[in-house]
């Protein structure tokens, strides 16, 4: 054992002790990093842009390739091009099928959309000078379809060779079953229908003739997709493009006002309004909380006139009261619906009455086009409340109105703490609700 205590051994830094001195990492040579970023160059998008992609729902695998399409924008010589516009005249489509199952589809949101009015860009920077380089990008959205697969030929064979429930019943009743059962499946054979060979014959002269006349007469009677068809141009909603492929092409501003009345609509206080900055009074609160929006928004002038035809329609509905409420005369109704040119004033009248009566067809017509026109201008999707204070109607009856035009009213938390509020989408596919038809006893 030894004696005393050891000292403890230091460890052996391969022959070196570790340096005390803490090592200078720049360079006396070097100059200090600058603590500004100059941007060098901001490209605006060109023919080949760089692509900020999301795919919400999907987990995209690194391996997918896109393959880019464009497709020209249409050119309107009318419309005047702003200094700042976007330099981009192509829409862009990414699409991949390099997965054994899906297909990958990345689109740009349309004119109309959440975030069309808002623009991307990419920044390199370039640590050594200092510099950053900004391009400008585009949003798009990856969506996955499950392609459509054939089945197997030996899938295909099987299934036909294999026996159905009933012919596997009787098979067991022969082999197992009593004397009564095996008689009463003999009887069942006996009575069958003629086979395949005996049907391919020709049917009897009276068979033919009572043929030939059933086929007469109901070859003239509507199908169920007639009858559905001809239940939902009775309706009252207004009219749209029910088989596009985009939100915004369903219902359209020229579709439900038109385009001359469109022009004689004033909107030239509105717009002072909205450069001033300034707060005018409105009876309608839907109008109110949209003006600054949609008058500083994309493609304002028309938005605008929009805007004020709805706030028109608002005014004629505070004459519903009662059954069949009656419509004012001539100079008392311009007087209401004032500042509206005559034009405008006799189209409100003659679309939304019948022989100077609104009866319940042309009340729920108006509601209908007042959730149309206010989908459009608010993206498709927006709170209820303003809506129902200006139309007087309940959160009930203000969801069955956009059931009618195809969107959904769903409950969410409101900005209160235990609040709900009511929201509207307007989206695709449209969900109209189905005519149930009566079966007849």
């Amino acid at each position: 054992m030894a004696s005393g205590k050891e000292k403890k051994r230091k460890r052996d830094y391969e022959g070196t002790a570790p340096p005390k001195k803490k090592v200078a990492i720049q360079t006396a040579s070097q100059p200090p990093p600058s603590s500004t970023i100059k941007v060098a160059s901001v490209k605006l998008d060109g023919s080949c842009p760089p692509v900020i992609a999301t795919h919400p729902g999907l987990c995209l695998p690194s391996s997918v390739k896109f393959q880019a399409y464009t497709k020209p924008a249409p050119s309107n010589p009318r419309q005047k091009r702003s200094k700042h516009a976007a330099s981009s005249s192509s829409g862009i489509l990414l699409h991949s099928s390099s997965h054994s199952k899906l297909d990958y589809t990345a689109k740009e949101d349309g004119p109309g959309g959440r975030e069309s009015h808002l623009k991307h860009y990419v920044g390199v920077f370039d640590p050594a000078t200092g510099k950053l380089s900004v391009v400008e990008a585009r949003k798009m959205a990856v969506r996955g379809v499950v392609r459509s697969q054939q089945p197997r030929e030996e899938d295909i064979q099987s299934k036909e060779a294999s026996k159905n429930m009933l012919e596997l019943r009787n098979d067991l009743g022969q082999a197992f079953g009593t004397k009564k059962s095996k008689k009463a499946l003999a009887a069942i054979s006996e009575n069958a229908i003629a086979d395949d060979s005996r049907k391919s014959s020709a049917l009897a002269a009276s068979s033919q003739a009572m043929m030939t006349a059933i086929g007469e007469v109901t070859h003239t009677m509507a199908t169920k997709e007639d009858l559905q068809a001809a239940a939902d141009a009775a309706k009252p909603i207004p009219p749209g493009n029910f088989g596009a492929r985009e939100i915004q092409d369903v219902y359209t501003l020229q579709g439900l006002i038109g385009g001359e009345l469109l022009n004689a609509i004033p909107i030239k206080d509105w717009q002072d309004a909205v450069k001033k900055g300034a707060n005018k009074m409105f009876t309608s609160a839907f109008v109110a909380s949209r003006l600054n929006s949609v008058g500083e928004g994309p493609d304002s002038t028309t938005r605008l006139k929009a805007l004020r035809y709805l706030e028109f329609l608002f005014k004629f509905s505070k004459l519903i009261k009662g059954r069949a409420p009656k419509i004012p005369p001539s100079d008392k109704l311009r007087v209401l619906l004032e500042p509206a040119p005559e034009p405008v004033v006799q189209n409100i009248r003659r679309k939304f009455s019948s022989n100077q009566v609104i009866d319940k067809f042309h009340r729920d017509l108006l509601c209908t086009y007042c959730c149309a026109l206010a989908a459009i201008l608010s993206n498709f999707e927006f709170e209820t409340s303003a809506l129902r204070h200006d139309l007087n109607l309940g959160e009930k009856q203000i969801a069955q109105y956009f059931r009618e035009i195809g969107g959904k009213a769903k409950k969410v938390m409101g900005a209160g703490k235990g609040t709900q509020a009511q929201m509207a989408v307007l989206s695709l596919p449209l969900d109209f609700p189905k005519v149930r038809y009566q079966r007849q006893r």
